[in-house]
């Protein structure tokens, strides 16, 4: 362990931490030593974990590239700095911050160099490639920790440094105007809810498509959307779309777990229009060169943001009132979150 500053507060030499072998074992609840850290990294205590679907998906091997054998999953966690490393100068031992996705990176490519840092080739994945916030004690390259505002309650905050930040740039990827309209396929969801609280945040109208009365209330009353359109109950959805919207929305953000709303999103979004593609479903967009280059459209793909870009999520979360809605269990369930997003 490298020196720490003065002032660090005491640390155990073990640890409790949930722990998979190999992708697709069993979870283990272990007993492990608390990580090693390096000169310009720090040591959190994590006091709460959010759990995502993409813990999920990399514990069953899901992803394309293999995980680590031994891996302590979780890549959304927020705690207290209780030590850090002797070239550690903007981060003070007690600070509140938040561990995510992008634990480690280069900081010299030219993604790095153009606030791009998702997409360094050497990134250090938390809960994927390196061990990540499902223990007690996580380590984390002091650039890339967020840091969290002080009026957000932690576990609060734990959820928007994924899921917040991820509806967040996919915002950011619209490239809209205030009062423009944007879609959100899939708005019932725990993404889409977000998506809908962000954007009404950022000054835009919404377009809430889900299914269902329930979420019908819930996103007219609780996210205060502009419209909803039940994809379930309608006859023709994209004409349903187009004709509520007055010739389609300036944009759609598509969170769905599934491939048809990317396909449907090319026929209703406006002319010069921009869709932008965050839900991870298997299998292919089938999009209609004709219908993409005759109607001016942009499809993106949009991944998580850096820490600065979660920093602003958590700022606006904080003056906006916007909360993931979650439920707070003790880490010991975890398997039994794993299972109830198995069954969906």
């Amino acid at each position: 362990m490298s020196p720490a500053i003065s002032g660090a507060l005491e640390v155990p030499a073990f640890q409790r931490a949930y722990v998979s072998k190999s992708h697709g074992d069993g979870l283990e609840f272990a007993t492990i030593k608390v990580p090693t850290y390096s000169a310009d990294e720090i040591l959190v205590k994590i006091m709460f974990s959010g759990v995502c679907h993409t813990d999920f998906h990399a514990w069953k091997g899901h992803w394309p590239v293999k995980p680590k054998d031994n891996l302590v999953g979780g890549h959304e966690g927020a705690g207290i700095v209780v030590a850090l490393g002797e070239d550690v100068t903007d981060i003070s031992i007690g600070d509140r911050v938040g561990v995510q996705w992008v634990n480690r990176t280069c900081g010299a490519c030219e993604f790095c160099s153009r606030d791009s840092q998702p997409l360094c080739p050497h990134i250090q994945l938390s809960g994927y490639t390196v061990d990540g916030t499902f223990q007690q004690y996580c380590v984390c390259k002091a650039e890339n920790a967020v840091r969290i505002p002080p009026d957000i309650p932690l576990d609060q905050a734990a959820p928007i440094l994924c899921a917040g930040l991820t509806v967040y740039k996919a915002l950011k990827e619209c490239s809209l105007k205030p009062g423009e309209l944007v879609a959100i396929a899939g708005a019932g969801g725990g993404l889409g809810t977000l998506a809908c609280q962000f954007a009404k945040a950022c000054g835009y109208r919404v377009l809430a498509i889900s299914a269902g009365e329930s979420k019908r209330r819930m996103c007219i009353k609780n996210l205060g959307v502009d419209c909803f359109v039940d994809y379930k109950a309608s006859s023709n959805l994209i004409e349903e779309v187009k004709g509520i919207t007055e010739g389609g929305p300036n944009a759609v953000i598509v969170v769905s777990s599934t491939t048809k709303p990317f396909d449907e999103a090319i026929h209703y979004v406006r002319p010069r229009g921009t869709i932008v593609a965050v839900g991870l479903p298997p299998g292919c967009m089938n999009a209609d060169i004709f219908t993409i280059v005759l109607r001016n459209i942009t499809i993106k793909g949009s991944y998580v943001g850096n820490r600065y870009e979660t920093e602003a999520a958590l700022e606006i979360a904080s003056r906006s009132g916007i909360i993931a809605p979650y439920k707070l269990l003790d880490a010991r369930e975890l398997p039994k979150v794993y299972e109830r997003m198995d069954k969906g």
